[in-house]
């Protein structure tokens, strides 16, 4: 998949920009049009005549011979190198210093204390009104089992798509260097590469191309929705891997009432909600944005930019 596929990736610019002609180009463009400019030798044109005869006055401007290049005719100029707004750097050759801060602390770090930020004001909001239901582990309407698992599946596609639209931002503005040391999977691993947007179906190619307003909307359904899938199946594997888990802890933190677990409104569902968050910005996150750098790697390598 090229990058100009991806609405928020420009394309790359070209590995050849055009530059100005050298000196000695200039200098022979010269003399060819001071050349073309001297009377021939061999036929020289007749002097005009001194004294008085027919012809136009001294008013009158002399007429230019048809043969003659027109007195508005100007040298070439260079032409203006062509510049772009893209700042995409070259893929490197092994981890950064600078690629780490940006995935592990920038992206993981940071979005740890967003997230987690984030899920305790949600669960603040929801938990701490005194007439809302009860808080139960099972039970609708205030089940933590249920939130557990909204949050992992929402939290996950919205990263990815917050990931998506971050780290190709700054890779446009060269504020990250792509990582290009790790190989493509194989051609045999059909469906991983098709997921890592490396083999594109030929109806998947072609299904965009329009015209007008309705072409670009449908390019952009079928972008969006081609990200939420991916997004997905990566929540159905972190929520194989933290919601059972946060399950264990919520029995161990709960009451038991019946044949269910209560909570009390502050500070269980809060603390669990940000721990959660928190955790899934951690380890999510990193993995999104490594994801894109590999990504923009081999797509600059597949097209020879560089």
């Amino acid at each position: 998949m090229k990058w100009s596929r991806n609405p928020f990736f420009p394309p790359a610019p070209s590995a050849a920009p055009i530059t100005a002609p050298s000196r000695e180009e200039e200098d022979t463009a010269s003399s060819t049009n001071s050349t073309n400019s001297d009377p021939d030798p061999e036929n020289p044109s007749p002097p005009p005549p001194s004294g008085p005869g027919p012809g136009p006055g001294p008013s009158s401007p002399p007429s230019p011979s048809p043969s003659s290049p027109s007195s508005s005719t100007r040298p070439a100029t260079a032409p203006t190198p062509q510049t772009s707004p893209v700042h995409l750097q070259r893929p490197t050759t092994k981890l950064t210093t600078h690629q780490l801060f940006y995935i592990f602390i920038l992206d993981g770090l940071g979005a740890a204390i967003l997230s987690g930020g984030i899920n305790f004001a949600i669960a603040y909001a929801m938990y701490t009104s005194p007439s809302s239901s009860p808080i139960l582990l099972w039970q609708l309407p205030n089940t933590l089992a249920g939130d557990a698992a909204v949050t992992i599946i929402l939290q996950s596609i919205i990263t990815w798509l917050v990931e998506l639209v971050l780290v190709n931002r700054d890779l446009s503005r060269g504020s990250v260097a792509p990582i290009g040391f790790i190989p493509p999977p194989s051609p045999s691993w059909i469906y991983l590469r098709r997921f890592l947007f490396l083999d594109r179906h030929h109806h998947e190619e072609h299904q965009n191309e329009g015209v007008g307003g309705m072409g670009r909307i449908k390019g952009w359904v079928n972008f969006l929705a081609s990200q939420v899938i991916r997004a997905l199946v990566v929540a159905v594997g972190m929520f194989v891997l933290l919601w059972p888990a946060s399950v264990g802890i919520l029995m161990v933190l709960g009451e038991k009432a019946g044949g269910d677990w209560e909570f009390e409104r502050v500070w269980t569902p809060e603390v669990f909600k940000l721990v959660l968050g928190a955790v899934l910005g951690l380890v999510e996150t990193p993995v999104f944005a490594g994801f894109w750098l590999v990504r923009a790697g081999w797509a600059l390598r597949t097209n020879q930019v560089f």
